[in-house]
Formats: structure tokens, sequence, C-alpha cells
């Protein structure tokens, strides 16, 4: 073999996969043998997967080395397994977003983004463990039990992504899909030391994923870098018919991502993420202000920005995604959608729904749909969601005007580092507050992402950076996060509670 295509297969990422299976160097089957079988040994530990589809994966990858060998062209994908967070369907498959209340569900077709990897000869192995219909910040709201962080396996991994994350770094796949309402792709892939991707709200079809705030929720992929993240969005991105909120938006660049030159790039740092704010970690702040310094020093010319109404956005968003969740997860009333509750003859139509959802949702779910429906309630719409509205148009406006003195805002990606199981699941609001960094990209619609940059200084956990710009700048902040990825020092670094791959 030649030198890129050395070492474990499961050690390859997406490019290099695509080129070794295109260029018959091995199959598209021995690719996908090769990470089914690390699942079979890793993940009992991490349970990432909430169902693994062996039989299915294999044979698809069986008809792409059929492809080659009649000598048809295959897709830029070709051969790459993915995970894909169970949010989102994948036909023949349960989809249950990781809640009792639609358990046996299987889910009928395929959703747009599964349908464009599908069309780029990706394979997908099997479903992610999340947070129960993307609420929370951890993996542990989940009806099939917690994920745990490949770097400490009695640590959280994030969430609500949290299944996907930890997927891509303990090498059981490349690429993973996850779901973003409120940083939900970014903060895990900071936990688990991977890259992350939101997109501008639009541009990736929301087609085939259960909605959670339909106004913020945005699919997009997680990867072991910026450069992956870029190969796999030129897949995923365009117009899509059945998702009345997408958008063709300006045209992605075709090739490979290439590094951003940092001499002149301006990076702007809000004035409200400076310093260490209330609950942060001093060791994740020193690690992010040096890595700063390093782009400085590289020549990029880091300006601080003001955008006063970012230390309003984690109230402004509880309010207004809570209330969209309240109205989405109503159809889920066990007649309707929905596991419905053991009928009695006693049992009225207003008992059979109450039942039905105190029986199939968790607690955070019901927590959140109560906090919606109130807000939403006569009496309480103008004081709370009218005026959280209103405070989101403020925002975007005040980060739109941010953005356009300078190539990205740049800050930390969560507070923390991976936080132990049970420490804050009997503490919603000190968890609501893990999303301070990431929820107004989603608020604003703006496009976002996080890579891995220092470690911790003293338990080496992964740290996110993250790089937030303006509508449809993916690119833009995807060249600049390889030419920071560039810069970190060291080899690839790989989880060290679980088997190197």
């Amino acid at each position: 073999m030649a030198d890129e295509f050395s070492g474990a297969i499961t050690t390859w990422d997406a490019s290099t996969i695509a080129r070794a299976v295109g260029e018959g160097v091995c199959t598209a089957e021995a690719v996908t043998a090769a990470h089914l079988q690390r699942i079979a040994a890793i993940d009992p530990q991490v349970q990432a997967f909430i169902h693994v589809d062996t039989s299915r994966a294999l044979a698809a990858a069986q008809a792409i080395d059929a492809r080659r060998a009649r000598g048809e062209k295959l897709g830029p994908l070709a051969g790459v397994p993915v995970a894909v967070k169970d949010q989102i369907a994948v036909a023949g498959l349960p989809q249950t977003a990781a809640s009792k209340i639609l358990q046996g569900y299987i889910a009928p077709y395929d959703a747009t983004a599964v349908a464009l990897l599908r069309a780029a000869d990706a394979v997908v192995i099997g479903k992610t463990n999340q947070d129960e219909f993307g609420m929370g910040s951890s993996t542990e709201n989940s009806a099939w039990g917690p994920t745990h962080n490949p770097w400490d396996l009695q640590r959280i991994p994030g969430g609500s992504s949290g299944g996907s994350a930890a997927a891509v770094a303990a090498a059981l796949a490349p690429i993973a899909l996850g779901t973003d309402t409120g940083g939900s792709i970014r903060q895990p892939a900071a936990l688990c030391g991977v890259s992350g991707l939101k997109p501008t709200y639009g541009r990736v079809s929301r087609y085939g994923a259960i909605a959670f705030a339909s106004s913020l929720d945005q699919i997009g992929p997680m990867a072991r870098s910026p450069a992956e993240l870029a190969l796999v969005l030129q897949v995923l991105a365009g117009l899509d018919p059945r998702d009345a909120t997408s958008e063709q938006g300006p045209a992605l660049a075709s090739g490979p991502l290439i590094a951003a030159d940092l001499q002149g790039v301006r990076l702007g740092v809000p004035v409200q993420w400076r310093g260490v704010r209330e609950g942060q970690d001093p060791g994740v702040a020193a690690q992010v202000q040096a890595t700063l310094v390093q782009l400085a020093t590289a020549g990029a010319k880091i300006v601080e920005v003001d955008v006063p109404l970012l230390d309003a956005s984690v109230a402004c968003y509880y309010v207004v995604a809570t209330a969209e969740a309240s109205a989405n997860l109503a159809r889920y009333d066990g007649i309707r959608f929905g596991r419905r509750a053991a009928w009695t003859a006693q049992a009225t139509v207003d008992e059979l729904y109450a039942s039905s959802r105190a029986q199939g949702f968790g607690a955070e779910v019901q927590r959140r749909i109560l906090l919606g429906t109130y807000a939403l309630s006569s009496g309480y719409y103008d004081a709370f969601y009218k005026k959280a509205s209103q405070v989101r148009r403020l925002l975007t406006a005040q980060l739109h005007a941010a953005l356009a003195q300078c190539d990205a805002l740049v800050g930390p990606t969560s507070p923390q580092c991976a936080w132990p199981l049970g420490a804050r699941t009997q503490e919603p609001m000190a968890m609501y507050l893990m999303d301070i960094f990431t929820i107004s990209a989603n608020l604003a619609g703006l496009p976002a992402l996080s890579l891995p940059v220092l470690p911790h200084p003293t338990s080496g956990l992964p740290i996110g950076l993250q790089l937030l710009g303006a509508p449809w700048a993916e690119w833009r902040i995807l060249s600049i996060a390889k030419a920071i990825s560039d810069l970190q020092p060291g080899p690839q670094r790989w989880p060290t509670a679980v088997e190197a791959p």
C-alpha cells in the first residue's frame, strides 16, 4: 500500500477511504467490515449506537464494489461508513429520537440528508444515541441509557448528538450526522475532540428529521477534521422542495478545502465571551486564549467586538425552543402518533393522552413541554414568547453588525470539558448554561463550527474552539478552521479510554 493508505482502515478519514475504494486499494466491503468489527469490540463500553445495521451495511458495500468492478464512476464518499443520529430517518431502521414514545417505530423513508449520502456512495452503518428529542447537553436523557465519552468512560460525551460525536472520536465511523438546535453538534464535538459543523439555517434539508424546535433545528456533519466536514457539506447542501425552510444559497466551492492564509484574517472576540465567565473552567479559557495568541502570531488580527444581547441569549433561546417544542410534540399523544398507554374502561380520552405522554416522555422532555406551554399560554404569550422573538431579531442584527467587522467570531465552544456522568442531571439550569456560547448561532441562523485545539492543561481532555460566520459563509469558516487545525502541534490524538484503532 502507498503511505497514505497505511495503518488500520479505521484510522483513515473519509477522503482517504473514498480514494482507496475508488482506486481499488481496498474494497468498500473491507472498509465496512473493519468498522463493524471495531463497533462490536468497542461500542459495548462507549454505547454510541442504538442500532447497528450490519447486514444491510455489508450489502450496500458489496453493491458499491460490484459497480466499481463494472467500471462505473463512484461518488465522492465511496465506501465511507456513516453513523446517523436517531433523530434522522433511515428507511427500514428504528427512528425513536431516543424516546420510549416512539419505541418500535420504523422509518419508511430516508431523510434527504441520508438519501444524498447514499447517492454519494456512503454506507450507513447504524443509528446513534442522543438526548431524547434532542433535549439535553450530555446524552444522558436517552431512553436507552447514556453514551460514554471515549476519552474517559466515566464522563459524558456532550449532547444532544453525543452518540455521533463519540462514534467519530472512537473511530467507529469516520463521519456522522447530527442535529443542532442550540449547539447539539458543536458542543459534543468539542467534548469528544472532533470537528462539527452547524450550517446556515436552510443550507441542508431538515426533511426526515424529527422536529424539536423548527426555527432552530439544523442537520450537519461531524468528522475528524474541517476538511472532512467540507467534503460532506458539499454532498448535503442544496434546495429540497420537500423542506419549505431549505434554500439553495450561494454555491459552495468545488474541490478539496484549502487552508486560509491567516495573514490579515480578522477574528472577532465578543466582549461578552472574554475572560472567565461564571461557571467556566479557567483551564478552558486559558487554552482558548493561548490559541488566539497562536493565531495572532500566525498573522491573524484579533479584534474585539461588542454584541450586548449575547448575555440574553440563553433566556431567549429557552423560551423560543421550549415554545416550539411544546407545539411540535403535541402530536405524540398515543392516538395520532406515539405509543399508547394501556386502555381501561374507566379512562377518558384526556386521561389516555396524559397517561401515554407521562409514560412515553422522559423528565427533561416533560419539563420543556411545560415551560413552552406556559410561555405560549393566554396572558403570558406577550410577556415571554413575543418578547423573546423581539430579542432574537435584535440579537441577529447585532451579530450581523459584528460580522461586518471581521471574518468570523471566535471563542470557546463549551465553558467546560466533559463532566462526570450524573454530575448535572439534577441541575437543569446548570446544564442549560453549558449552551451559553453556542445558542446564538441557532437564534440567528448563522453557520458555526467547533474544532479541537489545545487540550485541557491538567486533565488532558479535549477543548473546542468555535468559529461563527456570516450567513452562507460555511466555506470561509471551514478554510479558517483548517488553517487553525494545521497549526495545532503533534500527530492525531486518539481517545485514551478505549483501545486505539
